[in-house]
C-alpha cells in the first residue's frame, strides 16, 4: 500500500498540539482551519490510530496521540538536522570533525571549545579521541581523525602538517610522604637517580626513543596520565604531570613540587601543535577549532 505519510501532515499535527486548537494552528501555519483538519484526519487515517478526541470543544490529544507526538518531534528534528547539515556540506563545511588530542592537553579548554563549536556549528557532529604520545599520531595517519592537537614527536611524519598552538607547563612531582618530597634545597641527578621516576608512555613505534626528562635509571612506564597521578599520590615514585592534571593535589598538600637541577623553578613547557593531513587541510570547522585553541596555555 502507498506510504501517503508526509512531514506537512506531522508538522500539523505538532502545531494543533503546540497551539491548543485547529483554529489556533491554522492562524500560525496561515491556513484555514479545514485544511488543518483535514491534515491531521489523513495522519491518522495513515498511522491507523486516533490522535485526537474530538468529542468536547476542543480537540485533545489521545493517550495514543500523547505517544506518538514524541515520535512526531524527533522526525521532524531529524530532518531539520539533516537539512542543516546539508547546507553546512554545501557551503564547505565539514560533514564531520573528528579530533585527536594528547593527554597531557587540558581536557577543561577542549571542554570550552567543544561548547563553543556546538552552538557556532550545530549540524556538525564532533568526535573526540584521547591518546597518548605518538599514539595520538596514528588516528590523522589512517585517516580516523582529521585534526590532532598533539605534542612533539622526534620526527614529523613527511605527510602531515602543524602549526604551534600552545605550550603546556610541566611540573616535576612527589607525593608528600615521598622521601624526595623532603630532600633540602635543590635536588641533584645523583639523588633523583636513587629513587624509580614514573615515565608516561605508550606502544606506538612513533614515539620510540623520546622521553621527556628521564633523569632517573629506574623507571616506571605507564601508558594512562591518570594511572601515573595515581601512581605518584601513593608514592610509587616520582615524575613529571601537566600542572593543570595536579594543581588541587599540589594545593591540598598530597604533592610537592620538586626543585629539581638544572630544571627552572617555573617547571618546562611541553609545546603543542595542530596536525593535519597535508592533503587535506582543515576546512571551515578545523580551521575554526584550530583558532579557539591558539594561546591556550595551561
Amino acid at each position: 500500500m502507498r506510504d501517503n505519510l508526509s512531514l506537512d501532515q506531522l508538522r500539523t499535527f505538532i502545531a494543533a498540539v503546540d497551539e491548543g486548537s485547529f483554529s489556533a494552528a491554522a492562524r500560525k501555519l496561515n491556513r484555514v482551519q479545514s485544511a488543518v483538519s483535514d491534515l491531521v484526519a489523513k495522519l491518522e487515517a495513515n498511522i491507523g490510530v486516533p490522535l485526537f478526541d474530538r468529542s468536547s470543544r476542543y480537540p485533545a490529544l489521545t493517550k495514543e496521540g500523547t505517544v506518538l507526538l514524541a515520535d512526531a518531534r524527533s522526525i521532524l528534528a531529524g530532518v531539520d538536522a539533516m537539512r542543516a547539515r546539508a547546507k553546512g556540506i554545501s557551503s564547505g563545511i565539514e560533514a564531520e570533525l573528528s579530533v585527536v588530542i594528547d593527554v597531557m592537553f587540558p581536557i577543561a579548554s577542549i571542554t570550552e571549545a567543544a561548547k563553543a563549536f556546538r552552538e557556532t556549528f550545530p549540524g556538525t557532529p564532533l568526535r573526540i579521541y584521547v591518546e597518548v604520545l605518538g599514539g595520538a599520531y596514528e588516528p590523522l595517519l589512517d585517516r580516523r581523525a582529521s585534526l590532532g592537537i598533539v605534542g612533539p614527536l622526534p620526527a614529523m611524519p613527511a605527510s602531515l602538517r602543524s602549526e604551534r598552538l600552545a605550550g603546556i607547563a610541566m611540573v616535576m612531582v612527589a607525593a608528600a610522604n615521598h622521601p624526595l618530597a623532603a630532600y633540602p634545597g635543590t635536588i641533584p641527578s645523583t639523588a633523583l637517580a636513587k629513587h624509580v621516576q614514573l615515565v608516561l608512555t605508550d606502544r606506538s613505534p612513533l614515539s620510540e626513543g623520546q622521553n621527556f626528562y628521564v633523569l632517573s635509571p629506574f623507571t616506571w612506564r605507564l601508558a594512562d596520565l591518570f594511572a601515573k597521578r595515581a601512581f605518584l599520590l601513593e608514592g610509587l615514585g616520582w615524575g613529571g604531570m601537566p600542572r593543570h592534571a595536579v594543581e588541587k593535589d599540589i594545593e591540598d598538600g598530597r604533592l610537592v613540587v620538586l626543585s629539581i637541577e638544572d630544571i627552572p623553578a617555573e617547571g618546562l613547557l611541553r609545546p603543542v601543535s595542530a596536525v593535519y593531513p597535508a592533503a587535506s587541510p582543515p576546512g571551515p570547522a578545523g580551521r575554526w577549532f584550530i583558532e579557539r585553541l591558539k594561546g591556550c596555555v595551561s
